[in-house]
């Protein structure tokens, strides 16, 4: 993307960054809804058209997104996507493939959430390394039809290699892809998805749950002493749960951390020191 949509898409990322901050949204329904907008949207070519028209107002377009998706997706997808329309885009075509992103972006958050995402990023390089040494299993997954039942046995043969073998989130979105490249080729599709993946495990995310709100001063010692930590960019999503009692948890992946702010930062200083 260039220009208008570049920006637009940036914005759009923050706002789902924003999201994801509030840990009693569900990212894995929220990528399913945005998956089904951007279905929509490619398959709607007029839709898509008057959604980027930069003669329309920006608050027309978010109107007529309300009135299109709610309570056929989730009120965050409609905010997300009316935030998105307000926005100047280079291309129609723009809109769709940011819609996309934000869906399979979406579902890494998930991972992230449960602490799978290193595998799920394990998981599309694997999977994308067998189907670039076997040109029969591309062939087969690859489109031929974007309807009936040619994208029913692609999907069904997905499945059949990915289950059991791979995370839900991995499955999802492979199905997704295979369903729908939208142009792209199968291992150009698998590379976005490694790479977003990838880009998402390099800032990691902590759920901090404290009893008060953290102030900024908190928020910033808190999150540069477990970059410092992990090595990585740690993004600190927060909830406020008077149970805490005074203190803090700070979940990553797997790992669970209690104690009181102040006794957890000097916790940290000491194990950077040894």
């Amino acid at each position: 993307m260039i220009g208008a949509s570049r920006e637009a898409l940036d914005a759009a990322r923050e706002r789902l960054d924003a999201l994801a901050d509030n840990t009693r949204v569900d990212a894995a329904a929220l990528a399913a809804d945005l998956a089904a907008v951007t279905a929509l949207l490619d398959r709607e070519t007029a839709l898509r058209r008057v959604l980027t028209d930069p003669a329309q107002p920006g608050e027309g377009k978010a109107d007529l997104v309300g009135r299109l998706l709610s309570g056929q997706v989730g009120g965050e997808a409609v905010d997300l996507v009316s935030g998105m329309v307000r926005s100047r885009w280079s291309a129609s075509r723009d809109l769709v493939d940011a819609v996309e992103e934000l869906a399979d972006t979406a579902d890494m958050i998930a991972a992230d959430r449960d602490g799978t995402l290193d595998s799920v990023e394990d998981e599309l390089f694997r999977f994308g390394r067998i189907v670039a040494t076997s040109p029969e299993l591309r062939a087969a997954l690859s489109a031929k039809d974007s309807e009936g039942p040619a994208v029913a046995a692609r999907t069904e043969l997905a499945r059949s290699l990915l289950r059991g073998r791979a995370k839900a989130t991995t499955e999802r979105l492979v199905v997704r892809l295979v369903q729908r490249p939208r142009g792209r080729s199968l291992d150009g599709g698998l590379d976005a998805l490694s790479g977003l993946a990838a880009a998402r495990r390099g800032r990691s995310v902590a759920v901090v749950t404290s009893a008060v709100p953290l102030s900024d001063r908190q928020r910033q010692r808190l999150g540069d002493a477990l970059g410092r930590l992990y090595g990585r960019q740690i993004q600190l999503n927060l909830d406020v749960d008077p149970a805490v009692l005074g203190g803090i948890s700070v979940r990553i992946g797997d790992e669970v951390i209690h104690g009181t702010i102040a006794d957890r930062l000097d916790e940290v200083t000491r194990r950077m020191a040894g």
